[in-house]
Protein backbone atom coordinates (compact mmCIF):
# COMPACT_ATOMS: atom_id res chain seq x y z
CA UNK A 1 0.00 0.00 0.00
CA UNK A 2 2.84 2.38 0.89
CA UNK A 3 4.84 1.71 -2.29
CA UNK A 4 1.83 2.02 -4.61
CA UNK A 5 0.39 5.18 -3.12
CA UNK A 6 0.82 8.62 -4.65
CA UNK A 7 4.26 10.16 -4.22
CA UNK A 8 3.09 12.83 -1.81
CA UNK A 9 1.77 10.15 0.55
CA UNK A 10 4.76 7.81 0.40
CA UNK A 11 6.79 7.19 3.52
CA UNK A 12 10.46 7.88 2.93
CA UNK A 13 13.15 5.78 4.56
CA UNK A 14 14.13 8.79 6.68
CA UNK A 15 10.60 9.01 8.10
CA UNK A 16 10.58 5.31 8.94
CA UNK A 17 14.06 5.68 10.43
CA UNK A 18 12.88 8.50 12.71
CA UNK A 19 9.92 6.44 13.89
CA UNK A 20 11.96 3.32 14.56
CA UNK A 21 14.86 5.03 16.34
CA UNK A 22 12.48 6.87 18.64
CA UNK A 23 11.87 3.61 20.51
CA UNK A 24 14.26 1.51 22.53
CA UNK A 25 15.77 -1.65 21.06
CA UNK A 26 13.95 -3.77 23.63
CA UNK A 27 10.59 -2.26 22.67
CA UNK A 28 11.21 -3.06 19.00
CA UNK A 29 12.26 -6.64 19.78
CA UNK A 30 9.15 -7.16 21.88
CA UNK A 31 7.05 -5.75 19.05
CA UNK A 32 8.54 -8.14 16.49
CA UNK A 33 8.37 -10.91 19.08
CA UNK A 34 4.57 -10.84 18.94
CA UNK A 35 4.94 -12.55 15.53
CA UNK A 36 8.13 -14.54 16.16
CA UNK A 37 8.48 -15.51 19.81
CA UNK A 38 12.06 -16.72 19.36
CA UNK A 39 13.25 -13.11 18.94
CA UNK A 40 12.53 -12.26 22.57
CA UNK A 41 14.92 -14.97 23.77
CA UNK A 42 17.87 -12.66 23.20
CA UNK A 43 16.57 -10.17 25.75
CA UNK A 44 17.81 -10.15 29.37
CA UNK A 45 15.69 -12.16 31.79
CA UNK A 46 14.89 -9.06 33.84
CA UNK A 47 13.50 -7.10 30.87
CA UNK A 48 9.77 -6.54 30.59
CA UNK A 49 7.48 -5.64 27.68
CA UNK A 50 6.85 -1.89 27.42
CA UNK A 51 3.45 -0.65 28.52
CA UNK A 52 1.23 -0.04 25.49
CA UNK A 53 0.08 3.26 26.99
CA UNK A 54 3.66 4.54 27.14
CA UNK A 55 4.37 3.36 23.59
CA UNK A 56 1.23 5.11 22.32
CA UNK A 57 2.11 8.29 24.24
CA UNK A 58 5.63 8.31 22.83
CA UNK A 59 4.42 7.66 19.28
CA UNK A 60 1.87 10.47 19.39
CA UNK A 61 3.96 13.10 21.19
CA UNK A 62 7.59 12.11 20.35
CA UNK A 63 8.29 12.56 24.07
CA UNK A 64 10.26 9.70 25.63
CA UNK A 65 9.21 8.95 29.22
CA UNK A 66 12.25 9.29 31.47
CA UNK A 67 14.16 11.54 29.04
CA UNK A 68 13.32 15.18 29.76
CA UNK A 69 15.44 16.29 26.79
CA UNK A 70 12.82 14.91 24.38
CA UNK A 71 10.29 17.34 25.90
CA UNK A 72 12.47 20.41 26.29
CA UNK A 73 14.24 19.89 22.97
CA UNK A 74 11.07 20.61 21.03
CA UNK A 75 10.06 23.60 23.11
CA UNK A 76 13.24 25.54 23.93
CA UNK A 77 15.11 27.20 21.04
CA UNK A 78 18.65 25.89 20.80
CA UNK A 79 18.13 23.08 23.30
CA UNK A 80 18.57 20.46 20.57
CA UNK A 81 22.27 21.41 20.46
CA UNK A 82 22.68 19.41 23.66
CA UNK A 83 20.98 16.32 22.27
CA UNK A 84 24.17 14.28 21.96
CA UNK A 85 25.27 10.91 23.25
CA UNK A 86 28.10 10.69 25.75
CA UNK A 87 29.91 7.51 24.74
CA UNK A 88 32.70 8.10 27.25
CA UNK A 89 32.46 10.75 29.94
CA UNK A 90 35.76 12.29 30.86
CA UNK A 91 36.35 13.97 34.20
CA UNK A 92 33.54 16.47 34.88
CA UNK A 93 31.70 15.85 31.59
CA UNK A 94 27.91 15.78 31.61
CA UNK A 95 24.99 17.10 29.55
CA UNK A 96 25.44 20.62 30.94
CA UNK A 97 28.89 21.14 29.42
CA UNK A 98 28.82 19.34 26.09
CA UNK A 99 30.85 20.96 23.29
CA UNK A 100 29.18 24.02 21.79
CA UNK A 101 29.66 25.04 18.18
CA UNK A 102 29.60 28.78 17.59
CA UNK A 103 27.62 30.00 14.57
CA UNK A 104 28.87 33.50 13.74
CA UNK A 105 27.63 35.41 10.71
CA UNK A 106 29.62 34.87 7.51
CA UNK A 107 31.00 38.42 7.50
CA UNK A 108 32.54 37.73 10.91
CA UNK A 109 34.37 34.73 9.50
CA UNK A 110 36.05 36.84 6.84
CA UNK A 111 37.55 39.39 9.21
CA UNK A 112 41.32 39.38 9.72
CA UNK A 113 42.59 41.22 12.78
CA UNK A 114 46.05 42.69 13.16
CA UNK A 115 47.45 40.66 16.02
CA UNK A 116 50.61 41.66 17.96
CA UNK A 117 53.45 39.24 17.21
CA UNK A 118 54.06 38.48 20.88
CA UNK A 119 50.56 36.97 21.15
CA UNK A 120 51.66 34.21 18.78
CA UNK A 121 54.93 33.33 20.50
CA UNK A 122 55.18 30.41 22.91
CA UNK A 123 57.02 31.12 26.15
CA UNK A 124 57.54 27.45 26.99
CA UNK A 125 61.12 26.27 26.56
CA UNK A 126 61.58 23.87 23.66
CA UNK A 127 62.20 20.32 24.77
CA UNK A 128 65.27 18.53 23.48
CA UNK A 129 64.05 16.47 20.55
CA UNK A 130 65.21 12.87 20.36
CA UNK A 131 65.35 11.47 16.82
CA UNK A 132 62.46 9.02 16.32
CA UNK A 133 63.27 5.31 16.31
CA UNK A 134 61.03 4.81 13.27
CA UNK A 135 59.68 7.07 10.55
CA UNK A 136 57.31 6.94 7.61
CA UNK A 137 60.34 7.48 5.35
CA UNK A 138 59.17 10.73 3.83
CA UNK A 139 55.60 9.54 3.24
CA UNK A 140 52.80 11.80 4.41
CA UNK A 141 50.40 9.53 6.27
CA UNK A 142 48.48 12.06 8.38
CA UNK A 143 46.20 14.70 6.89
CA UNK A 144 45.32 17.54 9.25
CA UNK A 145 42.60 19.99 8.28
CA UNK A 146 40.11 22.42 9.80
CA UNK A 147 36.44 22.39 8.73
CA UNK A 148 35.97 25.57 10.78
CA UNK A 149 39.32 27.19 10.04
CA UNK A 150 38.07 30.56 11.28
CA UNK A 151 37.68 29.33 14.88
CA UNK A 152 40.21 31.12 17.04
CA UNK A 153 41.03 31.87 20.68
CA UNK A 154 40.52 35.18 22.47
CA UNK A 155 44.09 35.32 23.91
CA UNK A 156 45.58 34.87 20.42
CA UNK A 157 43.57 37.85 19.18
CA UNK A 158 44.50 40.16 22.06
CA UNK A 159 40.99 39.79 23.50
CA UNK A 160 41.78 37.71 26.57
CA UNK A 161 38.95 37.74 29.12
CA UNK A 162 36.38 39.23 26.73
CA UNK A 163 32.86 38.14 27.66
CA UNK A 164 31.76 37.76 24.04
CA UNK A 165 32.83 34.26 22.94
CA UNK A 166 31.67 34.96 19.37
CA UNK A 167 34.64 37.29 18.91
CA UNK A 168 36.96 34.27 18.88
CA UNK A 169 36.88 33.98 15.09
CA UNK A 170 39.40 35.24 12.57
CA UNK A 171 40.30 34.56 8.96
CA UNK A 172 44.05 34.59 9.60
CA UNK A 173 44.90 34.00 13.27
CA UNK A 174 42.95 30.89 14.09
CA UNK A 175 42.81 27.13 14.67
CA UNK A 176 45.14 26.49 11.72
CA UNK A 177 48.03 27.51 14.01
CA UNK A 178 47.15 24.53 16.21
CA UNK A 179 47.06 22.27 13.17
CA UNK A 180 50.53 23.40 12.12
CA UNK A 181 51.86 22.69 15.62
CA UNK A 182 50.34 19.21 15.54
CA UNK A 183 51.88 18.53 12.14
CA UNK A 184 55.31 19.52 13.48
CA UNK A 185 54.93 17.40 16.62
CA UNK A 186 53.88 14.33 14.61
CA UNK A 187 56.87 14.83 12.32
CA UNK A 188 59.17 14.86 15.36
CA UNK A 189 57.70 11.46 16.23
CA UNK A 190 58.43 10.07 12.78
CA UNK A 191 54.97 10.54 11.27
CA UNK A 192 54.87 12.57 8.07
CA UNK A 193 51.91 14.96 8.05
CA UNK A 194 50.27 17.31 5.58
CA UNK A 195 48.51 20.32 7.12
CA UNK A 196 45.82 22.09 5.13
CA UNK A 197 45.23 25.73 6.05
CA UNK A 198 42.47 26.57 3.56
CA UNK A 199 40.36 29.58 4.51
CA UNK A 200 36.94 27.93 4.80
CA UNK A 201 35.23 31.29 5.33
CA UNK A 202 36.47 32.55 1.97
CA UNK A 203 35.48 29.32 0.22
CA UNK A 204 31.98 29.50 1.74
CA UNK A 205 31.67 33.11 0.59
CA UNK A 206 32.75 32.22 -2.95
CA UNK A 207 30.02 29.58 -3.16
CA UNK A 208 27.41 31.78 -1.53
CA UNK A 209 27.00 29.23 1.26
CA UNK A 210 26.35 29.75 4.95
CA UNK A 211 28.28 28.44 7.97
CA UNK A 212 26.34 25.15 8.01
CA UNK A 213 27.91 24.02 4.72
CA UNK A 214 31.47 24.12 6.07
CA UNK A 215 31.77 20.32 6.17
CA UNK A 216 30.74 20.11 2.50
CA UNK A 217 33.62 22.46 1.67
CA UNK A 218 36.17 20.59 3.79
CA UNK A 219 35.01 17.30 2.29
CA UNK A 220 36.18 18.41 -1.16
CA UNK A 221 39.54 19.34 0.37
CA UNK A 222 39.95 15.91 1.98
CA UNK A 223 38.86 14.09 -1.18
CA UNK A 224 41.33 16.09 -3.23
CA UNK A 225 44.12 15.24 -0.77
CA UNK A 226 43.28 11.53 -0.90
CA UNK A 227 43.24 11.59 -4.71
CA UNK A 228 46.77 13.01 -4.69
CA UNK A 229 48.24 10.75 -2.01
CA UNK A 230 47.08 7.21 -1.26
CA UNK A 231 49.47 7.01 1.73
CA UNK A 232 47.14 9.05 3.95
CA UNK A 233 46.03 6.86 6.84
CA UNK A 234 45.06 9.37 9.53
CA UNK A 235 42.56 12.20 9.03
CA UNK A 236 42.38 14.76 11.83
CA UNK A 237 39.84 17.60 11.78
CA UNK A 238 40.76 20.11 14.50
CA UNK A 239 38.18 22.39 16.11
CA UNK A 240 37.84 24.79 19.03
CA UNK A 241 35.01 24.57 21.57
CA UNK A 242 32.95 27.64 22.47
CA UNK A 243 32.82 26.82 26.18
CA UNK A 244 34.71 29.00 28.63
CA UNK A 245 37.87 28.44 30.66
CA UNK A 246 36.43 26.51 33.60
CA UNK A 247 35.34 23.68 31.30
CA UNK A 248 38.24 23.72 28.85
CA UNK A 249 41.33 24.05 31.03
CA UNK A 250 42.98 21.52 33.33
CA UNK A 251 46.14 21.56 35.46
CA UNK A 252 48.40 18.50 35.15
CA UNK A 253 51.70 18.38 37.06
CA UNK A 254 51.44 22.10 37.80
CA UNK A 255 51.02 23.00 34.11
CA UNK A 256 47.85 24.15 32.42
CA UNK A 257 46.49 22.33 29.36
CA UNK A 258 43.61 22.98 26.97
CA UNK A 259 41.19 20.09 27.36
CA UNK A 260 40.08 17.94 24.43
CA UNK A 261 36.87 16.26 23.25
CA UNK A 262 36.45 13.63 20.54
CA UNK A 263 33.28 14.07 18.46
CA UNK A 264 31.81 11.18 16.45
CA UNK A 265 29.28 11.51 13.63
CA UNK A 266 26.77 8.73 14.22
CA UNK A 267 25.08 9.15 10.83
CA UNK A 268 28.10 7.55 9.24
CA UNK A 269 26.95 3.92 8.83
CA UNK A 270 30.40 2.66 9.84
CA UNK A 271 30.90 5.05 12.74
CA UNK A 272 31.70 2.23 15.18
CA UNK A 273 35.26 2.07 13.80
CA UNK A 274 35.75 5.82 14.29
CA UNK A 275 34.26 5.45 17.76
CA UNK A 276 36.67 2.65 18.65
CA UNK A 277 39.63 4.81 17.62
CA UNK A 278 38.38 7.78 19.64
CA UNK A 279 37.85 5.59 22.71
CA UNK A 280 41.37 4.19 22.42
CA UNK A 281 42.91 7.66 22.19
CA UNK A 282 40.78 8.89 25.09
CA UNK A 283 41.93 6.02 27.28
CA UNK A 284 45.58 6.62 26.37
CA UNK A 285 45.23 10.31 27.23
CA UNK A 286 43.52 9.36 30.47
CA UNK A 287 46.52 7.28 31.51
CA UNK A 288 49.27 9.70 30.45
CA UNK A 289 47.48 13.02 31.01
CA UNK A 290 44.69 12.51 33.58
CA UNK A 291 41.81 14.93 33.07
CA UNK A 292 42.96 16.18 29.68
CA UNK A 293 40.27 14.44 27.62
CA UNK A 294 36.69 15.41 28.35
CA UNK A 295 35.48 12.26 26.65
CA UNK A 296 33.90 10.97 23.45
CA UNK A 297 30.64 12.52 22.22
CA UNK A 298 28.36 11.17 19.48
CA UNK A 299 26.12 13.44 17.41
CA UNK A 300 23.36 12.91 14.87
CA UNK A 301 19.98 14.30 13.89
CA UNK A 302 18.69 17.72 12.96
CA UNK A 303 20.92 20.74 13.36
CA UNK A 304 24.25 18.87 13.12
CA UNK A 305 26.27 17.45 10.25
CA UNK A 306 26.13 13.93 11.67
CA UNK A 307 28.99 12.53 9.56
CA UNK A 308 31.86 15.05 9.84
CA UNK A 309 33.63 13.41 6.86
CA UNK A 310 34.43 10.41 9.06
CA UNK A 311 33.00 8.03 6.46
CA UNK A 312 36.17 8.66 4.44
CA UNK A 313 38.26 6.48 6.74
CA UNK A 314 37.96 4.39 9.92
CA UNK A 315 40.97 6.43 11.10
CA UNK A 316 39.19 9.77 10.77
CA UNK A 317 38.67 11.84 13.88
CA UNK A 318 37.34 15.23 14.98
CA UNK A 319 39.08 16.72 18.00
CA UNK A 320 37.96 19.81 19.89
CA UNK A 321 41.12 21.36 21.32
CA UNK A 322 40.46 23.87 24.05
CA UNK A 323 37.89 26.65 24.16
CA UNK A 324 37.75 30.36 23.43
CA UNK A 325 39.81 31.28 26.53
CA UNK A 326 42.82 28.99 26.06
CA UNK A 327 46.20 30.56 25.30
CA UNK A 328 49.03 29.39 23.07
CA UNK A 329 51.07 27.77 25.86
CA UNK A 330 48.09 25.67 26.99
CA UNK A 331 47.34 24.69 23.41
CA UNK A 332 50.97 23.78 22.72
CA UNK A 333 51.12 21.39 25.68
CA UNK A 334 47.90 19.72 24.59
CA UNK A 335 49.11 19.35 21.01
CA UNK A 336 52.21 17.52 22.26
CA UNK A 337 50.00 15.23 24.35
CA UNK A 338 47.80 14.45 21.34
CA UNK A 339 50.87 13.83 19.18
CA UNK A 340 52.15 11.41 21.83
CA UNK A 341 49.06 9.21 21.89
CA UNK A 342 48.29 9.44 18.15
CA UNK A 343 51.85 8.49 17.18
CA UNK A 344 51.99 5.67 19.73
CA UNK A 345 48.65 4.34 18.49
CA UNK A 346 49.79 4.61 14.86
CA UNK A 347 53.04 2.71 15.39
CA UNK A 348 51.30 0.02 17.46
CA UNK A 349 48.77 -0.43 14.68
CA UNK A 350 51.54 -0.74 12.11
CA UNK A 351 53.15 -3.52 14.15
CA UNK A 352 49.88 -5.42 14.34
CA UNK A 353 49.23 -5.06 10.61
CA UNK A 354 52.74 -6.18 9.75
Amino acid sequence: MISSSETKYQLSSSVLHDWITSFSTEALVYGMGTENHYLTQVLPEESEPPALSLVAFQFITSVKPGDIRSLLGGELPGFALYDAKIHVAGEGTNFTNLPIESTPALDELLKEREVPTEKLQINDSKDQVTPPLQTTNGRKVAFIYHSHSYESYLPLLGLEGNKNANLANDGKTNITLVGKMLGEELAERGIGAKVDDSNIGVLLNEKGWEHGKAYDVSRTIVQSAVAGNDDFNLFIDIHRDSLREKDTTVTINNEEYARTVFVIGEENPNYEKNLALAKDLHEELKVKYPGLSRGVIGKKGQGVDGIYNQDISPNAMLIEIGGVDNNLEQLSRTVKAIADVVSEHYWNTQKVNN
